[in-house]
């Protein structure tokens, strides 16, 4: 089931292993695409669909250097040599449109302010041009600025299309701007766009609706992540969360979208499985930062009709070649961690292909 065909969309995936969006750096003070990106991308064509890294919608949502964007004409210019290498390959790529929200800092992003839901900080240092410094408090973003913002996530979603993406995938995890809106602890806010599970989601679920009205249901999925307590969220009690999912899911399942994925640490649970039947739809699942998907893991979650598809981080840094790998049991390359973050080719588009 695993290495068997699978419709996403309009798109006819040769198997259901899907290239998780892997942050990696490699973009440049201007965060254009460059020759590295176009190998990269292209080397991991055999996989049935390719989301990129999280590339950001405004340079106000660029959440740390080195990161891609997609918002000036060189970026989509840079983007577009990379869907066409991975298209002449065969591949298929969706574009992760990832606005950082407060995980960032002025440093990073120009000299423009840091936003998110509410005025609070995360506790801790965010790495800059400039060396470790204080997460800064956000500035909390109006309710006249929330459709600026929708805007520019629309606009950068268009420019994914122009770039030659067969889709985008809108980023609701990890602790990023929409993520931030979904959770109890960065979202105080007291109007309409806080409080309860359904206003706490109200922004995700407008910022989807305008987006699929710009490029189309099927060119759109929808990656969360509940319960990931990264990068500052606390979405620690399990009754906010599934009411808080719950109306997200419900909302968004009449709208017929490419995909919803999911990163959650318990793929088969209760949580995951009642969320993939309300939204009815094809449903990835990514087991999550904490241990690396194993072969048997991806082809069993398939197999016994927990996912439609399994999207997989390390494996598939480390191995361009991975489906085919997985499909005929082949030995695997292991990835150097230490190269995740870094510049230029090392630990980037040196992973051998299996030679035989």
């Amino acid at each position: 089931m695993l290495f068997s065909p699978l419709t996403l969309g309009e798109l006819e995936l040769p198997n259901r292993l899907v290239m998780a969006p892997l942050t990696r750096l490699r973009a440049g003070e201007k965060g254009i695409p460059g020759p590295l990106l176009v190998e990269h991308y292209r080397q991991r064509a055999s996989l049935g669909l390719i989301v990129s890294e999280g590339t950001y919608p405004t340079p106000a949502g660029q959440a740390y250097p080195g990161q891609p964007g997609i918002v000036t004409p060189e970026q989509v210019a840079g983007w577009k040599k990379v869907t066409d290498a991975v298209h002449a390959e065969g591949g298929h790529m969706f574009a992760q449109i990832m606005h950082g929200g407060r995980v960032s800092h002025s440093d990073i992003t120009g000299g423009l302010p840091i936003v998110g839901p509410s005025a609070v900080a995360i506790d801790g240092d965010v790495r800059t041009p400039a060396g470790k410094q204080p997460y800064p408090v956000p500035h909390a973003l109006t309710t006249d600025e929330l459709p600026l913002v929708i805007q520019e996530i629309v606009n950068a979603s268009l420019n994914a299309i122009e770039a030659g993406f067969d889709g985008v995938e809108l980023h609701s995890a990890n602790g990023y701007l929409l993520h931030e809106f979904l959770a109890p602890n960065s979202n105080i806010r007291t109007d309409s766009y806080g409080g309860s599970p359904e206003n706490r989601a109200r922004f995700v679920i407008e910022t989807v609706n305008a987006v699929v009205a710009a490029l189309g249901a099927n060119r759109v999925g929808l990656r969360i992540s509940p319960e990931h307590n990264v990068q500052g969220i606390a979405e620690t009690d399990a009754a906010d969360v599934r009411a808080t999912y719950e109306v997200l899911v419900d909302s968004i399942a009449p709208l017929n979208l490419a995909y919803l994925s999911i990163l959650h640490h318990e793929p088969t649970g209760e949580l995951v499985q009642d969320l993939r039947t309300r939204f009815g739809g094809t449903f990835l699942v990514n087991t999550g930062f904490g241990v690396i998907t194993t072969r048997e893991e991806a082809v069993n979650l398939v197999a016994e009709g927990h996912a439609d598809a399994v999207v997989v981080g390390r494996p598939a840094i480390a191995n361009p070649d991975l489906a085919r790998r997985w499909k005929e049991s082949l030995p695997l390359n292991e990835p150097n961690p230490s190269t995740f973050y870094a510049e230029g080719a090392t630990g980037y588009t040196d992973y051998p292909m299996y030679q035989g």
